[in-house]
């Protein structure tokens, strides 16, 4: 079962994500992908780390190639998040000719050997500002990424002021 969980910024995302965990009873690995890069990044993994405190999370740390990664057996995985994998992927010192192929293989391999998997992902480009170019790359390739996965997910939920509505649900 995969769910993509997408949103804006401080939209409840991270929650509702968590809270699709409650009822799992395998091992749950949070899979976090933000590179502690300055205070800023800091607060908001020191955030995410409290949040999840008592929920049986168990926390990985991979920034990129998601593919080469080995899972316990039986698990679940939340990844935290698609738009931190984004960056790094694209912005590492060598990065992929095509970062939308590696990231998929990645989720993909996930997707293969865990039990459930729920992906935070981040709504944006919908501005309609003019960013610069690497930035607009940026935006490109995390809005590919969403339409991918919300075509392979099982469920595509959307967060709205901390509400979840769902776009795709599994019909039971």
């Amino acid at each position: 079962m995969m769910t993509l969980v997408i949103g804006g910024s401080k939209c409840g995302k991270s929650h509702f994500a968590e809270s699709l965990f409650s009822q799992f009873p395998h091992r749950k690995i949070y899979l976090a992908t933000m590179m502690p890069f300055g205070s800023e990044a800091q607060i908001a993994i020191d955030r995410h780390r409290q949040s999840r405190l008592g929920k049986g999370f168990e926390t990985m740390e991979r920034f990129t190639d998601l593919h080469t990664l080995s899972l316990p057996s039986p698990c679940g995985v939340l990844l935290e998040c698609l738009g931190n994998l984004c960056a790094n992927e694209l912005f590492c010192d060598a990065p992929a000719p095509d970062p939308v192929g590696k990231i998929m293989a990645g989720i993909c391999h996930l997707r293969s050997t865990a039990m459930q998997l729920v992906i935070v992902s981040n709504d944006i480009g919908s501005d309609g500002i003019a960013y610069a170019k690497e930035t607009e790359r940026y935006i490109q390739v995390l809005g590919e990424l969403n339409c991918r996965l919300a075509k392979l997910a099982d469920q595509v939920v959307e967060c709205v002021c901390g509400i979840p509505i769902y776009q795709k649900e599994v019909l039971r």
